[in-house]
């Protein structure tokens, strides 16, 4: 099923992917401060907004990606950005003290991610990763943990959107009881 009645967010949606390929086209830096500030309007549970985005700015940082996720393709990556979770400033239920960090994160990150899409950017969600490179590299202190890393920056040339394999609409909505 795909509704017409909102035909520009189905398209940003169809189109954002998982990047592998980029150019070595530098991206604006107001282009990455668009991106942060659209990541910075996400929803966070209590409007706690536990969230820093770090985006690396000398060779030390970006070698300490790279040293943290070894990929050939990363190194293609023009810019990183890299998304911190602030425990200490996140909500945590009450009830059993569940850490909210994680997915306000996330729901930053894929504002970002569909922002950066709507821009003629792409990204990448890295989360298999070494953490300790990067904490290093940016200072972190305790309390602060690198998410997620994201590659940022224009496709190279002739890459096309793969096709998206997703479980039908039946297979994920129920009505009622599970």
């Amino acid at each position: 099923m795909k509704s017409n009645a909102y035909p520009q967010l189905y398209r940003i949606a169809e189109q954002r992917f998982s990047c592998r390929a980029y150019s070595d086209r530098k991206v604006e830096r107001d282009a990455i401060l668009t991106v942060i500030d659209i990541a910075r309007l996400a929803p966070s549970a209590c409007n706690r907004q536990p969230w820093m985005f770090l985006v690396a700015d000398s060779e030390e940082q970006r070698a300490a990606i790279l040293k943290s996720y070894d990929r050939d393709w990363a190194r293609t990556a023009p810019e990183f950005i890299v998304a911190c979770g602030l425990h200490d400033e996140a909500w945590h239920r009450g009830s059993d003290g569940k850490d909210h960090t994680d997915i306000d994160v996330a729901i930053a990150v894929e504002h970002l991610c569909l922002a950066a899409t709507t821009i003629g950017l792409e990204t990448c969600w890295i989360c298999n990763f070494d953490p300790q490179p990067v904490r290093e590299a940016f200072g972190l202190p305790d309390g602060v943990e690198p998410i997620a890393i994201l590659p940022i920056g224009y496709p190279t040339e002739g890459t096309e959107v793969p096709v998206k394999k997703r479980k039908e609409l039946s297979e994920i909505v129920k009505w009622g009881k599970f």
